[in-house]
């Protein structure tokens, strides 16, 4: 192997036991593969890896293969346990002619496949050194295809001592609190490789995101004063905006960094208004908000820089849109 792969191998093997689990042996189960020899130049020119494939990597592999424009779509997961449930949620038979394959990290670092593209949105809970999963990833990409690297960060990065002000690509940001560091750090790691992180707002489904949580899954109190700024981005327009940086490609995203939300930030209590007016969440109860003495409002995001930049906007307006769509 070179440097770079057993660098990433050796990444993975210090990974916690609630992250990616320990690699397998030679005799691990086969790669799940739907994908034809890779062999080609041109497979290799419109080819990218997915570094994670949970709802966000999922979507975005549905979009590429949608999109046509990517004749080798590599999904790179902890283990094999979950390439059936992939498959069948992007309902694969032989309709995207064997485009897609799913691997694990182990696997993509044994057989030292590069890529033109390479988009790592794998959280930091599965990690121990963020940074350095990122920076190893990065060695995914080919550096003779003139392709592109994207790393998925969260809003989370910004401080916590704004009160309704507004945040943009450049705001200053605060490294004294760990949790921030982390992905702070990681966003560094990823532009001294010269690619682009996408600082995502809240994510949300109708299943996923904060609103189930506080409707379904609390005692009815939820802490946090109700006024408290919240900004959103439905899953897929999250992946929307990774496949956007891709086609704008490096010339135009490198050692940058993008904000992406749907620019229109709610509150706690009118995420929970808009939820209630869905099918899903009709019959549940408006639950309590207790904010702590002092709490602040947050931040109000504003990526109309990143949204012209990359061509992009969101397909879901805004949250409160999404909802009474599902109404």
């Amino acid at each position: 192997m070179t440097a770079p792969f057993n660098a990433l191998l050796l990444l993975l093997l210090t990974i916690s036991s609630h992250a990616f689990p320990p690699l397998k042996s030679s005799n691990a189960a086969p790669t799940t593969r739907l994908s034809m020899s890779s062999s080609s130049t041109s497979q290799q020119q419109s080819s990218v890896a997915i570094v994670g494939m949970g709802v966000l990597g999922t979507s975005l592999a549905r979009q590429l293969l949608e999109s046509k424009e990517y004749t080798r779509i590599t999904g790179i997961t902890k283990s094999t346990a979950r390439h059936d449930a992939i498959r069948n949620a992007l309902c694969l038979h032989d309709i995207y002619d064997g485009r897609l394959s799913l691997k694990t990290m182990e696997e993509a670092s044994a057989s030292e496949e590069q890529f033109r593209d390479v988009v790592f949105c794998a959280p930091p809970s599965g990690f121990e050194d963020y940074p350095s999963a990122v920076a190893s990833a990065s060695k995914l990409r080919s550096s003779t295809l003139g392709g592109s690297f994207v790393f998925t960060s969260s809003g989370g990065v910004y401080p916590d001592s704004l009160d309704g002000e507004i945040v943009d690509e450049s705001t200053p940001l605060e490294e004294s609190d760990p949790r921030k560091a982390r992905g702070i750090g990681a966003e560094k790691a990823c532009l001294r490789e010269g690619g682009c992180a996408l600082r995502l707002a809240g994510l949300y489904t109708l299943e996923r995101g904060a609103h189930n949580y506080w409707l379904e899954k609390t005692d009815g109190i939820v802490k946090g004063r109700e006024d408290g700024i919240i900004n959103l981005l439905h899953y897929d327009d999250a992946a929307a905006s990774c496949l956007a940086a891709l086609r704008v490609g490096p010339q135009v995203n490198a050692n940058k960094i993008f904000l992406i939300s749907d620019g229109h930030p709610t509150t706690r209590r009118g995420i929970c208004e808009s939820a209630l007016k869905s099918a899903r969440y009709r019959g549940c109860g408006m639950p309590k908000f207790e904010g702590a003495e002092g709490e602040k409002r947050g931040k109000i995001y504003d990526g109309s820089w990143s949204d012209k930049t990359l061509g992009w906007r969101a397909r879901f307006a805004s949250f409160d849109a999404f909802m009474e769509s599902m109404a």
